[in-house]
């Protein structure tokens, strides 16, 4: 073999599709100083035996624009580099047997209209035209993707590889990475079976084998791998090539015409994870033992749906292994860990489709240092340390390989590996009435069932069975008091001299304040984009506590870590679990709190975004004057062994006050009413806080400036290209979620990013941001110029700038 260089700008570990791809498009943006490393052969490991599938429609907009972007980069990609790709236009079909599914379809069909891909709505009817070897008799309908298709994995693989190698990559097989080096900051190199090489980037596709290839060097990178079953049948009357791909979600199932043949695979509700005692070092082109016991039923369901397949023979029946992810998202970009360490595995089968965009997204951050768009639901930064943990992940990935074909019912909740991260409330908020939720692996209490009942979630897209209760948990909060259990807020610590000059500068409002003062602030990159959204409170003048969301526990921590300057007197500490906190809200708050109190808790003596230290039982606790529902209250950050006896404090007391437990389902709801946004939807990294309506707590004339301002000044003097606006439904029943499009006469102006049926004030509630007609500044926003596109049905809206419940803030400052 070649001589490995002994310095490379980047070294990819794993040669499969994704690994290729970052090559060939590194390659693309100009850099030519590439090292690919490939343990066996190219392909060998997963990619290999993919089933070739290339489909487009993914479940949020990004994601769908990337895959969109692979399927145009695979039909040129033989023409460009002269290699066979097998890949064919065929089209997809997707069934549904009944109204729920067919519901997901159509609004997934209204989606796509945001970003031009044709998706058509048809009926049973225009299916058997379509694929004539389909049963339809309990088909309702489906929808139709003309541009999607299929290719070879294999063939794919060796022309991004061929490409790589023409803009100047080197690819190395047989070449075994056994160590990733770092110094304990950043990555430094590769040690292989044939040398070492220093490099500046490191990026792990390493796929299944990346789990403990990454743990190895501290990097948090949750995934492992399930048994994936197709089966090809020969001899199958009536299917030609251009048979489209078909998808029957209900029945787990998915068929695509293989070279005369027909494959049919499946996603089945019940994996079974594989590789728990680790992986054969001489694993390569392999099959698994697999169980058609196992598959039985599924192939039987298939007979159901192509009767054909009854006379067909079996010509191959195959089980490999394939990587799944906790949350049956990829894992991608830089690890919060180690600086220049890349990830890019956890495909969850669907590394084909998605491989093209990947690549692209990868080169541009690796290059940039930041996502070249709104990836967080993909951003490995969203993983905790403990999902590594192996028995959470083989519990869990025996529920997400089905989550793929499963309808994405809107709250739908995880089954597998709960209870790993509780409340020291829990077990009380269970005995009064709380059906949890999973969040981060956080049991968060979502809804409270009616006394002695069993809460139980029943999914629907219309109104789910705990509509009414989180009815009564908003006008608790709207006219009495509710009491939400909010301790999954991930909370830090920095203290030092330079405390304030380090939060100041990453902060864009200005946090040079007196001690007990609290500020609601973004942090942002240098492009103005918001990487987060919390808030800081002074506890001293060396110390400040910082609250953020449970989800960007990780992420929050390792962005103000990494803007620490080198020297600074500042040190970072998370003490998320330290604290639980309880939060109080509504016009009764205060009386509540009062009677069980000793301190003043007066407007005068407590003024709005202000936090001291109160006496509660017999704890000490700290209290913050702030609201996430629009209303008076406060949030108890109490020490985690004080919190039972506070809870029982305040519940005992509750009852003259008309306290009422709250669950995530009414704080959404409520803030939703009150237009605050939630970082991850409403406002991203690709977002500013102009834009977002958020101008109000950017400093931009403070002393030192912050990250982003530069980015700001620009965008004031050129005009807002978006707005956020609030949108309420004028007909009471329709149910907005997310991504619906927003029309303006007959064009589309926008999408949903976060949607709630808001019971103040009586209709579905959505932000979204809207664009100009011409791509110029936005104008004036009408009331009634819009409306919202829901499952292909367009309704009227109401539009609104400022907040449609209280606008002027008075029943937060009473």
């Amino acid at each position: 073999m070649a001589e490995l260089p002994k310095k490379a700008k980047v070294v990819i570990v794993g040669g499969g599709v994704i690994g290729c791809s970052i090559a060939y498009h590194l390659t693309k943006i100009g850099w030519d100083d590439v090292v690919l490393l490939e343990r066996k052969q190219l392909t060998s490991g997963t990619t290999w035996h993919a089933a070739g599938l290339v489909g487009q429609l993914r479940p949020s907009i990004n994601m769908t624009k990337l895959a969109k972007y692979t399927g145009e980069l695979y039909r040129g990609l033989e023409a460009e580099t002269g290699q066979a790709t097998g890949y064919r236009q065929c089209g997809s079909i997707s069934m549904a047997t009944n109204a729920e599914r067919f519901e997901e379809l159509k609004r997934s069909a209204s989606m796509a209209k945001v970003f031009d891909l044709p998706v058509h709505v048809v009926t049973p009817q225009e299916i058997k035209e379509l694929a004539q070897i389909v049963n339809v008799d309990d088909v309702v309908g489906g929808i139709h993707i003309p541009s999607d298709g299929y290719a070879n994995a294999v063939d794919i693989t060796q022309a991004l590889a061929k490409g790589a190698r023409t803009g100047g990559a080197k690819i190395f097989e047989n070449t075994k990475v056994t160590k990733i080096r770092h110094n304990g900051e950043r990555v430094t190199g590769v040690d292989t079976e044939h040398g070492s090489i220093d490099a500046d980037y490191v990026v792990i596709c390493g796929g299944m084998w990346t789990r403990d290839l990454a743990a190895s060097i501290g990097v948090a990178a949750p995934l492992h791998a399930c048994e994936h079953y197709y089966v090809l049948f020969e001899g199958v009357e009536g299917i030609d090539n251009t048979l489209p791909v078909l998808r029957d979600y209900d029945y787990c199932g998915y068929y695509k015409y293989d070279a005369g043949k027909l494959l049919v695979g499946a996603f089945e509700p019940n994996a079974r994870p594989w590789g728990m005692d680790g992986i054969s070092e001489d694993f390569c082109f392999d099959e698994i033992a697999g169980s058609f016991e196992h598959f039985e039923p599924l192939l039987m369901d298939a007979m159901r749906r192509v009767p054909a397949l009854e006379k067909a023979g079996i010509q191959k029946f195959f089980c490999g292994p394939e990587s799944f992810t906790p949350d049956v998202r990829y894992h991608l970009g830089e690890s919060a860990e180690l600086k220049g360490c890349f990830v890019a595995a956890g495909l969850n089968s669907i590394g084909l489709q998605s491989a093209g965009g990947v690549g692209k997204v990868m080169a541009d951050w690796i290059r940039d240092g930041i996502p070249p768009a709104d990836l967080w639901t993909v951003d490995i930064r969203r993983n905790m340390p403990f999902q590594i943990n192996r028995k959470y992940l083989r519990e869990r990935v025996t529920e997400s390989l089905g989550l793929l074909y499963a309808t994405h019912y809107p709250f739908k909740q995880y089954e597998t590996a709960r209870g790993v991260r509780r409340s020291a409330i829990h077990d009380r908020l269970v005995a009064a009435g709380a059906c949890h939720g999973e969040a981060f692996g956080w049991e968060r209490p979502n809804w409270y069932g009616a006394p002695g009942s069993t809460p139980k979630y029943e999914y629907s897209y219309g109104r789910q069975n705990w509509f009414e209760a989180n009815a009564e948990e908003c006008k608790a909060v709207r006219e009495a008091v509710g009491l939400f259990d909010q301790s999954s807020f991930a909370k830090f610590r920095l203290e030092g001299r330079d405390a304030c000059a380090v939060l100041n500068r990453v902060c864009a409002n200005d946090v040079d304040v007196a001690p007990g003062k609290l500020i609601y602030t973004q942090w942002l990159n240098d492009k103005g984009g918001i990487e987060a959204d919390l808030t800081v409170t002074r506890l001293s003048q060396t110390a400040y506590l910082i609250v953020t969301g449970a989800e960007t526990e990780t992420k929050d921590f390792n962005w103000l870590s990494r803007h620490i300057p080198e020297g600074s007197h500042a040190i970072l500490t998370n003490v998320s679990s330290a604290m639980g906190v309880i939060s109080i809200m509504g016009p009764n708050a205060r009386a509540l709190l009062q009677s069980i109190c000793p301190n003043d808790l007066s407007h005068e003596a407590f003024p709005f975004a202000t936090s001291q230290e109160i006496e509660l039982g017999y704890a000490i606790v700290r209290a913050s004057r702030i609201t996430y529902v629009g209303e008076l209250g406060w949030e108890l950050y109490i020490p985690t062994e004080f919190m039972t006896g506070v809870y029982d404090e305040i519940v005992a007391a509750g009852a003259a006050f008309g306290l009422k437990h709250c669950g995530y389902h009414a704080l959404n709801a409520l803030r939703m009413e009150k237009a605050y946004r939630h970082w991850g939807h409403d406002i991203t990294d690709e977002d500013t806080p102009l834009e977002a309506g958020l101008g109000f707590a950017v400093k931009m004339d403070k002393t030192g400036g912050f990250i982003g301002r530069e980015a700001l000044v620009k965008q004031k003097e050129e005009g807002l290209k978006q707005k956020l606006v609030q949108f309420l439904l004028k007909s009471p029943e329709p149910m907005l979620y997310h991504n619906e499009p927003i029309w303006q006469g007959d064009r589309i102006a926008g999408y949903i990013r976060s949607g709630m049926y808001a019971h103040t004030l009586g209709a579905s509630c959505g932000l979204g941001y809207v664009t100009a007609a011409d791509d110029g500044v936005v104008g004036p926003i009408g009331a009634d110029d819009y409306e919202i596109e829901i499952a292909g049905v367009r309704y009227p809206v109401t539009a609104s700038l400022k907040p449609l419940y209280d606008p002027s803030n008075a029943r937060i400052k009473i």
